[in-house]
């Protein structure tokens, strides 16, 4: 055996000990844990245990930590595992630093022979195409530890002995920062380090960013800094370090990307460009079909984007789904993307994202590139919304101005715009469509129509009804006279006329049109078609505005039943249904029924488009409308402040849905007793429903009904008046006596004129509100209880005070069955009615009217509900 000096064991013993690890190590319990576990079994077997994720996630300062708190008798050794050359090279070291040889077999000989206690730390084994396996001792004792950007490592090891490594928890990542930037942990600086951190809880970015700090002193300013040069400061290296890692964030995953094949990079680029999670594998394989069945079209402003999709096609001419497999398979080699088996999605980690778009060396040819693929992706068939819905967070990062969307995408976008509220956008591809397909193909072409009935559609969502409607009976008048009336289009074109004459309020001539479209469709389709659902929806909804809320109920029990036994629980269209339920559940006074169902829409909505979609704001001021009912003032003005901050955000502040919002509230700060901030809000919204809508719309009466409301609880009875009769004569007109608004209406003036001491002419109208509430809702219904106690009250002020209080005590008792013991329309009648006992036993005039005065101010809670929700 050849003659190894002292020294010679020494530096080799240097280059294969293991370091420290960093001073400043923060967090990793759950993994330093597992760890403990699987090593320290009673068990004389090799373990092996494989730590992966992307670089700078602090692999190997892990297994270092973790190495410190073994038993001081074995032998670790440090093992460069980057590539064949530096793993020989470290089991030679291991040989020489033992006295045992110069070379690698003599390392493992000695490892396999003269040694029983030992670890093996084989560090950064990254490369793919280097086999691992051979340069294990081949012995049953001993343990190994790797770390690897390569998760398909993890089949080294038993199962569950590995674990990913991905960012810090929030308080460790701040630990670590304040730790780098040698700063002291006070109050402060830990509020401003957990800001930071939210930027990245990536060790390495954190380390960079500390370092950063350190040096300029800018713990404070740091965010807006890293805002106006978050490139450079990613590029930085940190300078003094405590650790052997030389890498910044930057350079350190373009090692990783420089080996990737060039479809792999241009794959893993052009992914940057989207939405850096939940990336659907189908928007390439959706794509590639596209681009196959449309091989005979003219696609030369599309090129690049052809072929980069031939990649995924196959020698016989078709889509070929391994293809892509072995691109992605490439790519998570170095952790540089992941694939969800399950839902079929790709995601990046936000910094990787953020890199990888940075150093996108042609921007906008790739840009253009991914625009025209996910155009061709998009599918624009009823059965794939939840398809499109999952595409919208890309579409907006990709697409950040729809002038860059080739037109023979716009239709596919704007649909996209549409299923994620953003009508604005979808407006103006819609009117550019349009104009296109008038050029084209003439005025009267059904392309043409289907590109009308689209922009009238957007005008619909963005409140422009008019606008809607003048298309609406375009499309209409044209597919009547060139496909006949039963046509499935020329129905779908009635359809949209009826919900537009709805939102105007001309709910006669809605309900026409809807009764025929139903009839139509069950005729065509049948009664378990989505259309035909969709059809009876429709017509429930001008239902419970007309007041019929029996049939609403009826026909919305039977669309849930079919959507749920057709589509799922989940489905959008189910949940659709519910939410219309709920709503007429609301209206008949059956408030917890409809709380549970709006709850179940409000979660499902979050879940599936998120908190700002305007579907889950609409479920939220849905829930908000029954907190309400329910006397639950405060929960109500949570959720309908969180709805109008989103409304004027998406909306803007003149949309229909904006104003309801802003009444919404303006009714709750009224019963909170905000009657300042309620009048505020009411006269601006009065003012906007005047101008856009008319004096004579519904939503504009309901404002004049809102804004009395304030007046009359204000004590400003004359100006209530005043409203109270102008809201009712115009209801009287447009639907008559019998409409629920116009009852609603009547018991307003009733007690306005109650309030001014007309009792007759109160007496007169509650007489007749009661009994049309008796009518329409029943007995138990709380508008209905509401009736009785305004009528008790217009008794007890005109001396009838027996009747008054045993009407009185009905009033209590049903409330108390109704809306529980707790609400405050039953405290509040519970209350009243004592003092009506007690008022009844007093002697002469002068209590009698003490009485009267005190039970008014009592009895002002009782006044009809005028808001509408």
């Amino acid at each position: 055996m050849e003659l190894i000096t002292q020294e010679q064991c020494h530096t080799a013993l240097a280059l294969v000990r293991c370091p420290p690890a960093s001073q400043i190590f923060q967090g990793r319990k759950g993994i330093l844990d597992k760890m403990q576990q699987y090593f320290f079994q009673d068990n004389k077997k090799r373990r092996v245990f494989v730590l992966h994720g992307l670089g700078g996630s602090g692999k190997t300062q892990i297994a270092l930590k973790f190495l410190e708190s073994c038993n001081e008798d074995e032998r670790q050794f440090f093992v460069n595992a980057s590539s064949s050359d530096n793993l020989t090279a470290s089991f030679v070291n291991i040989a020489i630093s033992q006295g045992f040889g110069k070379t690698a077999e003599a390392g493992h000989q000695w490892l396999i022979s003269k040694a029983r206690k030992w670890t093996l730390l084989f560090d950064n084994a990254d490369n793919p195409k280097l086999k691992l396996w051979p340069f294990f001792p081949q012995c049953s004792h001993g343990n190994i530890i790797i770390t690897s950007r390569n998760p398909q490592l993890a089949a080294l090891a038993s199962p569950n002995a590995h674990s990913q490594v991905g960012d810090l928890d929030g308080e460790d990542a701040a630990s670590l920062l304040l730790a780098r930037a040698v700063k002291k942990h006070t109050d402060e600086t830990h509020k401003l380090a957990v800001a930071i951190v939210r930027l990245s809880c990536m060790p390495l970015a954190i380390v960079q960013a500390g370092a950063y700090i350190a040096k300029f002193k800018c713990l404070m300013n740091y965010l807006s800094i890293y805002r106006q040069n978050k490139e450079e400061l990613l590029r930085q290296h940190p300078g003094q370090t405590l650790d052997n890692y030389e890498g910044t964030v930057y350079t350190t995953w373009q090692i990783s990307f420089d080996k990737l094949s060039p479809v792999a990079a241009q794959f893993l680029q052009l992914c940057a460009l989207l939405h850096h999670s939940s990336i659907p594998e189908a928007i390439f394989a959706n794509a590639t079909k596209w681009i196959l069945k449309n091989e005979g079209n003219k696609t030369e402003s599309m090129q690049e984007a052809k072929e980069f999709l031939q990649n995924f096609v196959s020698g016989s001419g078709g889509w070929q789904e391994q293809h892509l497999r072995k691109v992605v398979a490439e790519i998570e080699e170095y952790s540089l993307l992941a694939s969800d088996e399950t839902s079929k999605t790709l995601s990046m980690h936000p910094l990787v994202h953020l890199w990888c778009s940075d150093t996108q060396p042609n921007q906008a040819t790739a840009r253009e590139c991914m625009t025209n693929i996910l155009g061709m992706a998009i599918d624009l068939g009823p059965e794939a919304y939840l398809e499109r819905i999952r595409v919208i967070a890309h579409v907006n990062m990709l697409v950040p101005d729809f002038s860059m969307v080739k037109c023979q995408f716009w239709s596919q976008y704007a649909w996209i715009y549409c299923d994620g509220g953003k009508f604005e956008q979808a407006k103006g591809l819609y009117e550019l469509n349009l104009e296109r397909q008038r050029e084209l193909l003439g005025k009267d072409h059904p392309d043409t129509l289907t590109a009308m009935a689209n922009l009238a559609f957007t005008y619909w969502q963005l409140g422009r009804y008019q606008e809607a409607e003048k298309l609406d009976l375009s499309v209409l008048e044209q597919r009547q006279k060139l496909l006949s009336d039963d046509h499935p289009e020329t129905v779908t074109a009635m359809a949209n006329l009826a919900a537009t004459y709805r939102k105007l309020g001309q709910y006669q001539e809605a309900e026409k049109l809807q009764l025929s479209v139903l009839k139509q469709r069950q005729k065509l389709l049948g009664d378990d078609h989505p259309d035909t659902l969709t059809g009876m929806a429709n017509l429930a909804a001008t239902s419970r505005k007309l007041g019929q809320y029996q049939e609403a109920e009826k026909l919305e029990l039977s669309v849930l039943k079919q959507c749920q036994k057709l589509l799922g629980d989940d489905h959008p269209d189910t949940l659709t249904a519910m939410a219309n339920l709920a709503a007429t559940s609301r209206e008949l006074g059956r408030y917890q029924e409809a709380e549970k169902l709006e709850l179940s829409v409000l979660k499902q909505r979050q879940k599936l488009l998120g908190d700002d979609h305007p579907e889950t704001v609409t479920a939220m001021a849905n829930l908000a409308a029954t907190y309400w009912k329910l006397g639950r003032y405060q929960e109500a003005e949570k959720l309908q402040l969180s709805v109008l901050k989103q409304h004027q955000k998406l909306l803007g502040d003149d949309h229909p849905d904006m104003l309801t919002a802003m009444a919404n509230l303006a009714a709750t700060y009224r019963h909170l007793g905000q009657s300042q901030e309620a009048e505020k809000l009411q006269l601006s919204v009065l003012k906007q429903r005047q101008k856009f809508l008319g004096d004579d719309h519904p939503d504009t009466l309901a404002a004049m009904t809102n804004l009395a409301g304030t007046y009359w609880q204000l004590g400003q009875h004359q100006e209530a008046e005043k409203f109270e009769l102008s809201v009712l004569k115009q209801h009287q007109k447009i639907f008559g006596d019998d409409h629920p608004d116009t009852v609603t209406a009547m018991a307003n003036l009733a007690a306005t004129s109650r309030a001014l001491g007309w009792y007759q002419e109160a007496e007169k109208l509650e007489l007749s509100v009661l009994k049309q509430r008796q009518k329409l809702l029943g007995d138990d219904h709380p508008d209905t209880l509401t009736a009785m106690a305004n009528l008790a009250m217009t008794l007890y002020s005109t001396g009838r005070h027996q009747a008054a209080e045993n009407l009185q005590l009905q009033v209590v008792a049903k409330f108390t069955q109704v809306l529980g013991a707790d609400h405050p329309h039953t405290l509040q009648a519970i209350k009243a009615s004592k003092d009506m006992a007690q008022d009844a036993l007093a002697k002469g005039k002068d209590a009698k009217n003490t009485g009267v005065k005190r039970l008014s101010k009592l009895f002002s809670t009782f006044k009809s509900p005028s808001s509408k929700k």
